[in-house]
This record gives C-alpha cells, sequence and structure tokens, in this order.
C-alpha cells in the first residue's frame, strides 16, 4: 500500500479500563451523598461486596478516603462510613476574561483554599500572560504555605475563557478575545507551570461549578445560561459535560434570536442579553473594579430605560429557554453567571411565564423549569478548577477508553 487508510473506529478498553471506572464510580457517590458504608456502596454502584472492599482499601491507601466512626444499625455488625479526603486531590482553576484573569485553588470535595485576581494590561496576550504565570506562582505559594504536601497532590490546571474557538474572524471582536485565542496560550501556561492544562469556554466551567456547589448538583440533565460579559450555555448531558467537536457547544451567544419589533439587521443574541450589553446601556467601563456594586445599585434605583432593557432580555431569555427544553430535554435550566445576584434574580423573575415547551407534564421532575443559580464573579474560574477534579475522579466514559 501506498499509504495508510484511515479507520474509523470507536477504542476498546480492558481490565485496567474497567477497574478505573469502577474507582471513579465510587469516588463520585461519596462526593454526591457524602459519607457511605461499603454495603451502601455496594447496593448503590450493583458491585459485589467484595470489589466493594478491595476498591476502599486501594482508595484509602491511595489517600483519597478515610474511614469514620463505625455505626451502629439494628442487630447487625456496626457499620463503618468512609469519606473523601479533602487533602487527597489539589487543582488550579484560572478564568481569563477582557479585562481581569482570575485563580482558584480547590482540595477534592470543592473546598477553596486559595482566591486572587489580578487585572490583564492592555497589551493583548503576550503581556498578559506574564501576570497569569505570575498570578499562579503566587496562588500556589499560598497553598504551599496552608499545605505544604499539596504541590506534590496537584492533578492539573483548568483554564475557562470565553469562546467560541477556532473561528475565522475578519475583526477582533470584543466578544470572542480573538487575539488571545490566536495566542500559543495553553502551551505558554503550561510550559510555566509545568501541569497538565485543559481549556473550555467560561460557561461550560460555570456548568462545572453549578454541578459541584450550585443547583445542578447531582443531576444529570442540566443546561446553564451563563450570563457573563457575553452569553452562553453550558450542557450537561447524561451526567457529563457536553463540549461538541470544537468545543463550541452552547455557543448560544451567537444565535440570531429574533423577537417582536426586531429589524432586518438583528444582532447576536448576547450584543442584546450580557452584562457588556447593560454596561454599554448604563454607560459603565466594564473593567470598573466596582462593576458589581454599580450594577446593583442602578437596578435597585430602577428606572423606565433600565426596566425596559431587562424586559427586553426576559423575552428573548424566554424563547432561548423553550429551544433548549426542545433540544434537549433537560431536568433544569439554570440562568447563572458573573454578574450580580439581583440582576439573575431579576431576569428570572421577568423570564416567567415561560413558553409552552416539551418540559410542560403533569410528571414533572422536582426542579424547576428554570432556576436561578450561582452569581458570582468567582464561579467560572471555580468551575475551572473543579475540571482537573472530574477529568481525573468522575466517571466518564471517555476515561474507560483505551488511548488509540
Amino acid at each position: 500500500m501506498d499509504g495508510i487508510r484511515s479507520i474509523r473506529a470507536k477504542s476498546g478498553t480492558n481490565l485496567g479500563g474497567a477497574s478505573a471506572h469502577n474507582r471513579r464510580i465510587m469516588i463520585d457517590a461519596l462526593r454526591v451523598n457524602g459519607a457511605l458504608s461499603r454495603a451502601d456502596l455496594a447496593r448503590a454502584t450493583g458491585l459485589t461486596p467484595q470489589a466493594v472492599s478491595n476498591i476502599i482499601e486501594e482508595l484509602a491507601r491511595d489517600g483519597l478516603v478515610r474511614s469514620q466512626a463505625s455505626v451502629r444499625k439494628g442487630r447487625g455488625q456496626p457499620a463503618t462510613p468512609y469519606q473523601l479526603v479533602p487533602e487527597g486531590a489539589f487543582a488550579i482553576g484560572l478564568q481569563i476574561d477582557r479585562h481581569v484573569t482570575r485563580t482558584v485553588i480547590v482540595n477534592l470535595v470543592g473546598d477553596v483554599l486559595v482566591q486572587m485576581e489580578a487585572k490583564l494590561p492592555p497589551g493583548g496576550p503576550a503581556q498578559g500572560v506574564v501576570v497569569i504565570l505570575d498570578l499562579i506562582r503566587k496562588a500556589r505559594n499560598a497553598l504551599a504555605a496552608q499545605a505544604p504536601e499539596a504541590e506534590k497532590r496537584l492533578v492539573g490546571l483548568g483554564v475557562a475563557m470565553p469562546g467560541p474557538f477556532g473561528i475565522n474572524t475578519l475583526y477582533d471582536d470584543p466578544w470572542m478575545m480573538t487575539a488571545w485565542q490566536n495566542f500559543p496560550l495553553m502551551d505558554r501556561i503550561a510550559e510555566g507551570t509545568g501541569l497538565e492544562v485543559a481549556l473550555q469556554n467560561d460557561a461550560a466551567a460555570a456548568a462545572t461549578a453549578e454541578r459541584l456547589l450550585g443547583a445542578a448538583h447531582g443531576l444529570d440533565h442540566a443546561i446553564c445560561i451563563y450570563f457573563g460579559y457575553g452569553l452562553g450555555a453550558g450542557l450537561i448531558l447524561n451526567g457529563e459535560l457536553y463540549g461538541g467537536a470544537h468545543a463550541n457547544a452552547g455557543e448560544i451567544g451567537m444565535i440570531l434570536a429574533l423577537v417582536p419589533g426586531d429589524g432586518p439587521d438583528v444582532e447576536p443574541l448576547e450584543h442584546y442579553a450580557s452584562m457588556a450589553a447593560l454596561c454599554k446601556l448604563l454607560d459603565f467601563d466594564p473593567s470598573e473594579p466596582e462593576l458589581f456594586a454599580m450594577i446593583t445599585d442602578a437596578i435597585l434605583r430602577g428606572g423606565p430605560k433600565l426596566e425596559q432593557w431587562m424586559d427586553s432580555v426576559a423575552e428573548r431569555l424566554r424563547r432561548t429557554v423553550q429551544i433548549l427544553e426542545s433540544i434537549f430535554d433537560p431536568q433544569t435550566i439554570i440562568l447563572c453567571g458573573g454578574a450580580p445576584r439581583v440582576l439573575i434574580d431579576r431576569l428570572v423573575e421577568k423570564v416567567e411565564p415561560l413558553l409552552p415547551s416539551i418540559a410542560e407534564r403533569s410528571r414533572r421532575y422536582p426542579e424547576a423549569r428554570l432556576q436561578a443559580g450561582l452569581a458570582d464573579p468567582w464561579s467560572a474560574a471555580l468551575g475551572a478548577a473543579a475540571e482537573p477534579i472530574a477529568r481525573t475522579f468522575d466517571p466518564r466514559f471517555s476515561a474507560i477508553l483505551k488511548t488509540v
């Protein structure tokens, strides 16, 4: 043969892959439910009691689980609950936005141990990466002061920044951060930190944060609409975060969403519904350190111009929710983001009543069709930090496949 024919096939697995999957299943059960006995774990996972005992002993040797005091239930032998060891693993999260970068370090159970931020210089990624690496170095030093052994248990660094990634743009759209995406950013961060680095968009990171600490905790099907400088959606499908073929799944801010009254020159959805659009309306500088307080004060004071804007955003989000429900059939949709609490809550109120959809049925999940989630400038950085933990320990179909 003159060349090697490309064969399309799925990757297989082996006993090692199955064993690693069972470890992840056990860790996930302890994270979602808290402390459980071996018998509880066997019933919940469908594994044999012997398999559960073997995995628990292995996880204990690796410093990932530990036993609690025995608890007597009825006449039988006392049960020994097991829990995750918070200091069993650590991960770093990094958010890169238009004007600021934030870093967070979490432990295995999601406790935030370090959080720091720095303003990004106007010179673009060449100067910005220097600030970023210095911020990560300071955060690692702060972690070492708290837990000297933590450095040996760092499992990686997650990076969150606005997408979409890798698309053709003719100009530096301020919503897209094109210059940063064309810079070898991940290579520079990996070289500068010595850690495994993974990139995701900020909406996906926010969805990871919601799974860890927010309204999506314990859910297998949820859509997180991330209301930040732009607008995006993190898709939790079948218990896993879905990124799409090019990590651009959920870029709802790019939708040309029409509502009654729009003219022929309709713009992408995030040009109407985002923190950037609100800052433009209020003539606020998005890089202002007190931006959240300024927006909160403006909303509390109210006024016809602001109410009209929120009504317009609510109408667009109402239609977006109906589309997302029709396509993905989630348990719930969560409005969250790098926006003030009062803004997220007011928008959720204004989006009601929701449009009829397949989510409107007599036997619904206990979750509301739409609810408010985390409203915190640190949520994307927190989700970025949770990603290396999830990549290392969460049950994922991709984790059991052999590398080809």
